[in-house]
């Protein structure tokens, strides 16, 4: 059931910590995230980042605590409607873009519109428009192996906002890009955050992108926390 009061955050972390037996991974935490904020992510390696991500993305469940999506509290909710809300609500980018070889740029974006129900038709036409939007307007039908790593990486990014998400949480989106390359990447995917009015958690380890957020969380002594731009990144 939704709660109202919870509705103008599109994410909010209560108390969330995450356990693997006797492996401590993320002590209480609470974060929240409202509608149209983007956050930077920030910790070293192996910190929990890609822990935290996987739960707030109910792809994993929390070991205590409370995740609530769109004013949607997940704890108690089945497998199922977890899935259901995740397609419905959420958007992923990872640093390997995990595109389908045998579809096209096209076929890769319409594909998530497809498992959610709308027409081939409509589902081509609005990946033939986000895909345009981050510069990808001459690729559509090309596969994922005639394009650079950089237009892969872009067709991922079209592919996560295709079902227009609330919420867009991406791990190491400029990860594996070369600096020139990360940079268009990076003006392309905040420029589409902001004009499709989306809420976006980018864990990252790069400075030039978290400066660009609204605002810095890190993972220290296992604890999110809110960090300053002079604390988080000198």
């Amino acid at each position: 059931m939704k709660d109202d009061a919870r509705a103008e955050h599109v994410l909010r972390l209560e108390g969330v910590e995450r356990r693997y037996g006797d492996l401590v991974v993320l002590m209480p935490s609470d974060f929240t995230l409202r509608r149209g904020e983007t956050a930077a992510l920030l910790g070293p390696s192996g910190s929990g980042k890609s822990s935290l991500l996987h739960i707030a993305g109910l792809l994993e469940r929390p070991s205590a605590g409370e995740v609530v999506i769109d004013g949607v509290a997940t704890t108690e909710l089945s497998d199922s409607a977890r899935t259901r809300l995740r397609r419905d609500t959420l958007g992923f980018v990872y640093q390997f873009h995990h595109l389908l070889p045998e579809f096209s740029a096209v076929g890769n974006v319409a594909l998530p519109q497809l498992i959610a129900g709308r027409s081939r038709k409509i589902a081509e036409q609005e990946a033939a428009r986000i895909l345009g939007a981050l510069g990808l307007g001459e690729r559509l039908h090309h596969q994922p192996g005639q394009l650079s790593g950089g237009e892969q990486q872009r067709t991922a990014i079209a592919r996560a906002i295709a079902n227009r998400p609330k919420l867009l949480l991406a791990d190491e989106p400029t990860g594996n890009l070369d600096p020139k390359t990360a940079d268009k990447v990076l003006d392309e995917l905040l420029g589409l955050v902001r004009s499709e009015g989306l809420a976006a958690l980018i864990a990252t380890h790069d400075a030039r992108l978290a400066r660009r957020l609204d605002r810095i969380v890190v993972i220290r002594d296992q604890r999110l926390v809110e960090a300053s731009r002079e604390t988080a990144l000198g």
